[in-house]
């Protein structure tokens, strides 16, 4: 299928279905023509990308994930993978990070939120 079918099917923007290709996540073969073609395989492939992607992974760690993936999304580990493990708890502590100054945000917010609802009254 062409990238204008893969998109549509997927939702994805064939802009990013590109991007997705130029790190290495997605490939496909050339019709003779010189068009993207991708097989039907590419559909589960992409939303499993999109999916982590929107959970906040990077490109970089979602390269090494996708071989452990099989259809469903589940992970098949076979043996140890140091880096693997390494960068997924370095992203995880980012995240932490990331989630702590988010509480602290909405704290501040409903604090001052409060401060003015009680001088309102």
């Amino acid at each position: 299928m062409q990238i204008g079918e893969l998109a549509r099917r997927t939702a994805v923007p064939a802009r990013r279905l590109r991007y997705y290709e130029q790190q290495g996540l997605l490939s496909s073969g050339r019709s003779a023509n010189g068009y993207r073609d991708y097989d039907p395989d590419a559909v589960q492939r992409v939303i499993q990308i999109h999916g982590l992607i929107d959970a906040g992974i990077p490109t970089a760690i979602i390269k090494d994930i996708l071989p452990l993936l099989d259809g469903t999304g589940t992970i098949h580990v076979t043996g140890p993978a140091a880096e693997l493990v390494a960068a997924l708890e370095q992203h995880r502590a980012q995240l932490d990070a990331r989630i702590q100054c988010i509480a602290r945000n909405r704290d501040a917010i409903t604090g001052y939120l409060d401060a003015i609802g009680a001088s309102r009254r």
